[in-house]
Formats: structure tokens, sequence, C-alpha cells
């Protein structure tokens, strides 16, 4: 999806942008210093930052368009109806930041009528920022370099296949596992930041599971624009009611070959 015309999202890059720029504000004071975590209903950990960031980027979108809805993985949804609704993580990867380990991001989203059309990830404290707007190609932004696009892999005998943790995958390993024996090799941890790397054409699969829309939203206009695609496991296109499990490849070609061996049959 790397078209020249104009953007639905370009309208509200500004605003996203602000967004982002509030939440690293509040993140980069507490990152490596003592800060406890509370274990949330579904056992994923949340501090002072997740929640300090978020409010800080519900602000800023509610000043600049208040007639849009807001989701975000801490404080609900808000303004139901609106046909845009931002989406919103303001850490995506708490156990990294909680452990000193720069591979969490700031993942802001803008939905129009449930389809993403904007999508930010932010790691504001390597400084590096992905910015996808659907129809056009994707922006980076960092200090060490990088190109925004993926790289050709054909094969799934030369993929980089990644994976957040083995303890998502839950009784979904077998089928994971059986795509990960088909790759050239396999690494873990990384979060959205894994995705932001799939873009740059340092990684080829994410194969992943339980991700939430806040978890997945902001990363396929920055994956799209990139020259790769985001599905679910059976190759579906992704919505709300999708189960949660994702595949990202940078090279459409290894989309069917992935998904063969995660749903075979």
């Amino acid at each position: 999806m790397n078209g020249t015309g104009s953007s639905a999202g370009l309208p509200y890059l500004d605003a996203a942008l602000a967004a982002a720029d509030a939440a690293g504000a509040v993140i980069r004071p507490y990152f490596r210093t003592p800060l406890s975590a509370e274990r949330k209903s579904d056992a994923s950990p949340v501090t002072l930052a997740d929640r300090g960031a978020e409010l800080a980027m519900r602000t800023a979108l509610a000043d600049a368009h208040p007639g849009h809805g807001i989701e975000g993985e801490e404080y609900g949804l808000d303004n139901p109806g609106a046909s845009h609704r931002w989406v919103l993580d303001p850490i995506d990867g708490t156990r990294a930041f909680i452990t000193g380990r720069p591979v969490f991001g700031t993942l802001v989203a803008l939905l129009q009528d449930g389809v993403p059309i904007l999508g930010i990830i932010d790691q504001c404290v390597t400084g590096e920022r992905w910015v996808g707007l659907a129809g056009e190609p994707t922006r980076f932004s960092g200090p060490f370099g990088g190109t925004p696009r993926t790289r050709l892999c054909p094969r799934l005998s030369d993929a980089e296949l990644s994976c957040t943790s083995p303890d998502m995958l839950g009784g979904n390993t077998a089928a994971w596992r059986n795509l990960a024996g088909s790759v050239a090799r396999v690494s873990w941890g990384g979060d959205c930041y894994a995705y932001g790397l799939l873009a740059l054409g340092q990684i080829d699969i994410v194969a992943e599971c339980d991700l939430k829309i806040w978890d997945w939203a902001a990363l396929l206009p920055v994956i799209e624009g990139a020259g790769g695609c985001l599905r679910s496991w059976s190759g579906k296109a992704l919505d709300a009611s999708s189960d949660g499990r994702v595949v990202a490849v940078g090279d459409p070609a290894l989309l069917p070959m992935a998904v063969q061996k995660l749903c075979p049959g």
C-alpha cells in the first residue's frame, strides 16, 4: 500500500505526533528507576508510567479532536459512537520497560470506521519513531539509521522469525513451532519494537498470540507502508473481532507459506 495520494490520516498526524511526544515526556523520567508494577486481572503488569502516559495522550487528543473516540489499554473507551477512534497503548512492552530494556514502545493509532488509517510506533528512549499513513510510504526517524522498507525474502528457509515470548503462545505452541521449524532463525523479545524492525527489513516474520486491538492497530499502517502485511494466522484482515493471533511478514510472498504452517489444512 505504497500509494501516492493524500492519506485519510494526514489531517490528524500533528495530533498523533503531539500525543506520542506527550507520552514520551511522561515515560522517560521513569526509565531505569525503581518503579513498582501492579498486576492486572490478565496478569500483565502496569505502572505509573503506563497510566500517566495514557492520560497525557488522551488529554492531547481530546483537546485537538474533541469529537473523536479514544480507546486505551488502561482507561477504556470514550465516545464509542464516533466514526474516528484513537487507539492507544502507552507502553507496549511493560515487562521490557520495568527491566530497563529499551525495546518497548508507545502505540498511537487512528481508526476510521474500524479501519486503521494512521499508526505510530514511538521509542522515546532511543529516539526512534515509525509513522504509517494508509496509502503512503512509512516514515522513520532515529539516531541509528535505517530505511523504512521491508526486504525481499520469498523463502521461509531464509526468514528471520520473531516472537515476544513463548508464554503468549499457550495452546498455539505446536502450530507456532511448525512455522519456527521452517525458518532460518528465531529470536525472542521486542513487543512492538520487533514490528518496527520488520518495517526496517531486519526481521522477516513476527507471529504472536493474544494481541488486543491496541497492540496491533498502530502496527498495520506502519508495516503496510513499508511493503509488508499484517494478518490473522488464517490470513484474514484484522478487525476488532479478530482472535488475537497475528502474523506480520515483510515480503508478502511469505504470507501464504506462513499461514499454511500456522493453520495447516
